[in-house]
Protein backbone atom coordinates (compact mmCIF):
# COMPACT_ATOMS: atom_id res chain seq x y z
CA UNK A 1 0.00 0.00 0.00
CA UNK A 2 1.44 3.31 -0.94
CA UNK A 3 1.67 5.72 1.75
CA UNK A 4 1.10 9.41 0.62
CA UNK A 5 3.54 11.74 3.22
CA UNK A 6 2.82 14.85 1.06
CA UNK A 7 -0.52 14.73 1.42
CA UNK A 8 -0.50 13.88 4.53
CA UNK A 9 1.60 17.23 5.29
CA UNK A 10 -0.81 19.22 3.30
CA UNK A 11 -4.09 17.98 5.00
CA UNK A 12 -2.59 18.35 8.85
CA UNK A 13 -1.04 21.72 7.92
CA UNK A 14 -4.35 22.34 5.94
CA UNK A 15 -6.76 20.99 9.26
CA UNK A 16 -4.59 23.01 12.24
CA UNK A 17 -4.41 25.80 10.02
CA UNK A 18 -8.44 26.55 9.57
CA UNK A 19 -8.80 25.47 13.45
CA UNK A 20 -6.57 28.17 14.74
CA UNK A 21 -7.90 30.82 12.30
CA UNK A 22 -11.16 30.04 13.52
CA UNK A 23 -10.57 29.72 17.27
CA UNK A 24 -8.75 33.53 16.53
CA UNK A 25 -11.87 34.97 14.32
CA UNK A 26 -14.47 33.77 16.70
CA UNK A 27 -13.70 31.18 19.43
CA UNK A 28 -11.57 33.33 21.12
CA UNK A 29 -13.75 36.40 20.82
CA UNK A 30 -16.55 34.48 22.80
CA UNK A 31 -14.54 32.95 25.26
CA UNK A 32 -12.97 36.00 26.13
CA UNK A 33 -16.92 37.72 26.58
CA UNK A 34 -17.44 34.97 28.59
CA UNK A 35 -15.27 35.35 31.11
CA UNK A 36 -15.69 39.02 31.44
CA UNK A 37 -19.29 37.65 32.38
CA UNK A 38 -18.25 35.96 35.01
CA UNK A 39 -16.11 38.94 36.43
CA UNK A 40 -19.36 40.67 36.70
CA UNK A 41 -21.26 38.61 38.42
CA UNK A 42 -21.79 40.00 42.03
CA UNK A 43 -23.03 37.45 43.54
CA UNK A 44 -20.42 34.92 43.46
CA UNK A 45 -16.98 34.81 45.78
CA UNK A 46 -13.75 36.69 44.07
CA UNK A 47 -12.27 33.14 44.14
CA UNK A 48 -15.08 32.08 42.20
CA UNK A 49 -15.68 34.74 39.52
CA UNK A 50 -10.88 34.16 39.30
CA UNK A 51 -11.84 30.49 38.54
CA UNK A 52 -14.80 30.39 36.20
CA UNK A 53 -12.85 33.45 33.86
CA UNK A 54 -10.18 31.06 33.91
CA UNK A 55 -12.22 28.08 32.72
CA UNK A 56 -13.98 30.14 30.13
CA UNK A 57 -10.70 31.72 28.80
CA UNK A 58 -9.48 27.82 28.47
CA UNK A 59 -8.69 26.65 25.21
CA UNK A 60 -9.94 23.47 23.70
CA UNK A 61 -7.75 20.64 23.46
CA UNK A 62 -8.34 21.03 19.62
CA UNK A 63 -7.51 24.20 19.66
CA UNK A 64 -4.27 23.79 21.55
CA UNK A 65 -3.28 21.68 19.22
CA UNK A 66 -3.63 23.17 16.36
CA UNK A 67 -1.84 26.51 17.95
CA UNK A 68 1.08 24.16 18.93
CA UNK A 69 1.56 22.01 15.56
CA UNK A 70 0.36 24.92 13.03
CA UNK A 71 3.24 26.74 12.75
CA UNK A 72 6.14 24.05 12.63
CA UNK A 73 3.94 21.97 10.07
CA UNK A 74 3.50 24.56 7.94
CA UNK A 75 7.69 25.82 7.95
CA UNK A 76 8.15 22.03 7.30
CA UNK A 77 5.89 22.03 4.28
CA UNK A 78 6.95 24.94 3.03
CA UNK A 79 11.13 23.47 3.56
CA UNK A 80 9.87 19.98 1.59
CA UNK A 81 7.83 21.44 -0.44
CA UNK A 82 9.71 24.17 -2.13
CA UNK A 83 13.61 24.17 -0.28
CA UNK A 84 14.75 20.22 -0.27
CA UNK A 85 13.26 17.25 0.54
CA UNK A 86 14.96 13.78 2.40
CA UNK A 87 15.15 10.69 0.62
CA UNK A 88 16.30 7.09 1.72
CA UNK A 89 18.38 4.81 -1.15
CA UNK A 90 16.54 1.85 -1.17
CA UNK A 91 18.93 -0.35 -3.78
CA UNK A 92 21.65 -0.78 -5.51
CA UNK A 93 21.21 0.77 -8.80
CA UNK A 94 23.05 4.38 -8.51
CA UNK A 95 26.24 2.13 -6.64
CA UNK A 96 28.98 3.32 -6.06
CA UNK A 97 28.04 7.36 -6.75
CA UNK A 98 25.03 6.52 -3.60
CA UNK A 99 25.08 3.01 -1.60
CA UNK A 100 21.99 1.18 0.08
CA UNK A 101 21.64 3.20 3.36
CA UNK A 102 22.54 6.86 2.14
CA UNK A 103 20.41 9.16 3.40
CA UNK A 104 20.22 12.46 1.14
CA UNK A 105 18.98 15.52 0.40
CA UNK A 106 17.47 16.72 -2.75
CA UNK A 107 17.27 19.72 -4.29
CA UNK A 108 13.33 20.65 -4.83
CA UNK A 109 13.80 24.16 -6.95
CA UNK A 110 16.55 22.86 -8.86
CA UNK A 111 13.93 22.32 -11.80
CA UNK A 112 11.21 24.49 -10.93
CA UNK A 113 8.76 25.60 -8.06
CA UNK A 114 6.09 22.66 -8.04
CA UNK A 115 3.21 22.78 -5.51
CA UNK A 116 3.42 20.16 -2.75
CA UNK A 117 0.72 16.79 -3.72
CA UNK A 118 -0.47 18.16 -7.58
CA UNK A 119 3.50 18.20 -8.34
CA UNK A 120 2.23 21.48 -10.68
CA UNK A 121 4.89 23.65 -11.77
CA UNK A 122 4.58 27.38 -10.57
CA UNK A 123 7.95 28.88 -11.24
CA UNK A 124 10.18 27.90 -14.04
CA UNK A 125 13.66 28.12 -12.70
CA UNK A 126 15.85 25.48 -14.05
CA UNK A 127 15.66 22.47 -16.68
CA UNK A 128 17.92 19.41 -15.67
CA UNK A 129 21.05 18.99 -17.30
CA UNK A 130 23.07 15.95 -18.58
CA UNK A 131 24.94 14.48 -15.69
CA UNK A 132 22.56 15.27 -13.06
CA UNK A 133 21.48 12.75 -10.27
CA UNK A 134 18.01 13.37 -10.05
CA UNK A 135 14.82 12.07 -8.45
CA UNK A 136 11.51 11.62 -9.94
CA UNK A 137 8.22 10.02 -9.75
CA UNK A 138 8.33 6.73 -11.59
CA UNK A 139 6.30 6.55 -14.81
CA UNK A 140 4.66 3.54 -14.40
CA UNK A 141 3.80 3.88 -10.43
CA UNK A 142 3.90 8.12 -9.89
CA UNK A 143 3.68 6.84 -6.00
CA UNK A 144 7.07 5.81 -6.19
CA UNK A 145 10.03 7.94 -6.12
CA UNK A 146 13.09 6.55 -8.22
CA UNK A 147 16.50 8.18 -8.36
CA UNK A 148 19.05 7.91 -11.67
CA UNK A 149 21.43 9.92 -13.72
CA UNK A 150 20.30 12.27 -16.46
CA UNK A 151 21.80 10.70 -19.74
CA UNK A 152 19.56 11.77 -22.15
CA UNK A 153 17.77 15.24 -22.55
CA UNK A 154 15.27 16.06 -24.83
CA UNK A 155 15.92 15.47 -28.62
CA UNK A 156 19.10 13.70 -27.88
CA UNK A 157 19.57 9.90 -29.00
CA UNK A 158 21.03 7.66 -26.69
CA UNK A 159 22.61 4.57 -28.12
CA UNK A 160 23.96 1.46 -25.30
CA UNK A 161 25.63 -1.50 -26.81
CA UNK A 162 28.32 -3.78 -25.50
CA UNK A 163 28.20 -1.57 -22.23
CA UNK A 164 29.01 1.61 -24.04
CA UNK A 165 26.99 4.51 -24.34
CA UNK A 166 26.44 7.05 -26.90
CA UNK A 167 24.80 10.39 -26.68
CA UNK A 168 24.09 11.54 -30.25
CA UNK A 169 26.51 9.47 -32.02
CA UNK A 170 29.39 10.54 -29.50
CA UNK A 171 31.13 7.55 -27.16
CA UNK A 172 30.92 8.14 -24.02
CA UNK A 173 34.26 7.99 -22.61
CA UNK A 174 35.47 5.62 -19.90
CA UNK A 175 38.41 5.44 -17.72
CA UNK A 176 39.29 1.84 -15.74
CA UNK A 177 39.97 2.37 -12.38
CA UNK A 178 39.52 -1.21 -11.09
CA UNK A 179 37.57 -3.57 -9.47
CA UNK A 180 34.77 -2.17 -6.89
CA UNK A 181 35.40 -2.23 -2.83
CA UNK A 182 32.79 -1.09 -0.65
CA UNK A 183 31.78 -1.30 2.79
CA UNK A 184 28.23 -2.84 3.80
CA UNK A 185 26.44 -6.31 2.31
CA UNK A 186 25.77 -4.30 -0.76
CA UNK A 187 29.48 -4.29 -1.20
CA UNK A 188 30.29 -7.47 -0.80
CA UNK A 189 27.05 -8.14 -3.14
CA UNK A 190 28.79 -6.54 -5.78
CA UNK A 191 32.58 -8.75 -5.46
CA UNK A 192 34.09 -8.52 -8.84
CA UNK A 193 32.29 -5.32 -10.78
CA UNK A 194 34.55 -2.77 -12.27
CA UNK A 195 34.43 0.58 -11.41
CA UNK A 196 35.33 3.21 -14.28
CA UNK A 197 35.26 6.96 -14.27
CA UNK A 198 32.72 8.32 -17.43
CA UNK A 199 32.91 11.64 -18.62
CA UNK A 200 28.86 12.92 -19.31
CA UNK A 201 29.70 16.71 -20.76
CA UNK A 202 31.39 18.75 -18.29
CA UNK A 203 30.28 16.02 -15.78
CA UNK A 204 32.92 13.17 -14.27
CA UNK A 205 31.37 10.33 -12.08
CA UNK A 206 32.18 7.03 -11.51
CA UNK A 207 30.03 3.81 -12.66
CA UNK A 208 30.24 0.25 -12.01
CA UNK A 209 29.42 -2.85 -14.48
CA UNK A 210 29.66 -6.41 -14.32
CA UNK A 211 32.30 -8.21 -16.87
CA UNK A 212 30.44 -10.79 -17.54
CA UNK A 213 26.73 -10.03 -16.92
CA UNK A 214 24.35 -8.97 -19.67
CA UNK A 215 21.00 -7.02 -19.14
CA UNK A 216 19.78 -8.00 -22.31
CA UNK A 217 18.76 -4.46 -22.95
CA UNK A 218 20.59 -2.60 -25.76
CA UNK A 219 19.13 -0.51 -28.13
CA UNK A 220 18.70 3.19 -29.59
CA UNK A 221 16.30 5.27 -28.21
CA UNK A 222 15.63 8.82 -29.42
CA UNK A 223 14.21 11.39 -26.02
CA UNK A 224 10.99 13.10 -27.17
CA UNK A 225 10.39 16.69 -26.19
CA UNK A 226 9.73 17.07 -22.51
CA UNK A 227 11.04 14.06 -21.10
CA UNK A 228 14.60 12.52 -20.24
CA UNK A 229 17.15 9.64 -20.38
CA UNK A 230 17.73 7.81 -17.21
CA UNK A 231 19.99 5.13 -16.38
CA UNK A 232 21.60 4.08 -12.76
CA UNK A 233 25.10 4.29 -12.36
CA UNK A 234 25.49 0.51 -11.67
CA UNK A 235 24.87 -0.38 -15.41
CA UNK A 236 24.07 -4.15 -14.92
CA UNK A 237 21.70 -4.09 -11.97
CA UNK A 238 19.25 -0.59 -12.62
CA UNK A 239 16.04 -0.85 -13.91
CA UNK A 240 16.05 2.84 -15.97
CA UNK A 241 14.65 4.31 -19.22
CA UNK A 242 16.69 0.95 -21.13
CA UNK A 243 13.67 -0.83 -19.63
CA UNK A 244 10.56 1.37 -19.07
CA UNK A 245 11.11 4.25 -21.31
CA UNK A 246 11.93 8.13 -20.36
CA UNK A 247 11.13 10.05 -17.62
CA UNK A 248 8.15 13.10 -18.15
CA UNK A 249 9.20 16.37 -17.55
CA UNK A 250 6.08 17.20 -14.70
CA UNK A 251 7.42 13.74 -12.87
CA UNK A 252 10.56 15.70 -11.80
CA UNK A 253 10.89 16.13 -7.96
CA UNK A 254 14.49 17.30 -7.67
CA UNK A 255 18.48 17.09 -8.26
CA UNK A 256 20.50 15.15 -5.27
CA UNK A 257 22.98 17.07 -3.84
CA UNK A 258 24.38 15.91 -0.51
CA UNK A 259 24.62 13.03 1.75
CA UNK A 260 23.55 13.37 5.26
CA UNK A 261 23.82 10.47 6.41
CA UNK A 262 24.36 6.52 6.14
CA UNK A 263 23.03 4.14 8.22
CA UNK A 264 23.58 0.08 6.92
CA UNK A 265 23.67 -2.12 9.93
CA UNK A 266 25.87 0.82 11.58
CA UNK A 267 26.26 4.83 10.96
CA UNK A 268 29.35 5.14 8.16
CA UNK A 269 30.31 8.88 9.36
CA UNK A 270 32.68 9.48 7.01
CA UNK A 271 29.64 9.32 4.10
CA UNK A 272 28.38 12.46 6.11
CA UNK A 273 28.57 16.09 3.78
CA UNK A 274 29.12 13.75 0.67
CA UNK A 275 28.58 15.84 -1.96
CA UNK A 276 26.84 14.04 -4.66
CA UNK A 277 28.29 14.32 -8.37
Amino acid sequence: MDFDFALLLVVLTAVSGVIWLLDRLFLAKARAQRAQAFETMTALSQEEREARSRNALREPVAVEYARSFFPVLFVILLFRSFIAEPFKIPSGSMMPTLLVGDFILVNKFSYGLRLPVLNKKVLDVGEPKRGDVFVFRYPENPKEDYIKRVIGLPGDEITYRNKVLYVNGEEIAETGLGPYVGPGESGRSMAGAQVKLEKLGAVEHRIMELPQAFIGHEGTWKVPPGHYFAMGDNRDNSQDSRFWGFVPEQNLVGRAFVIWMNFDNGIDFSRIGTLIK
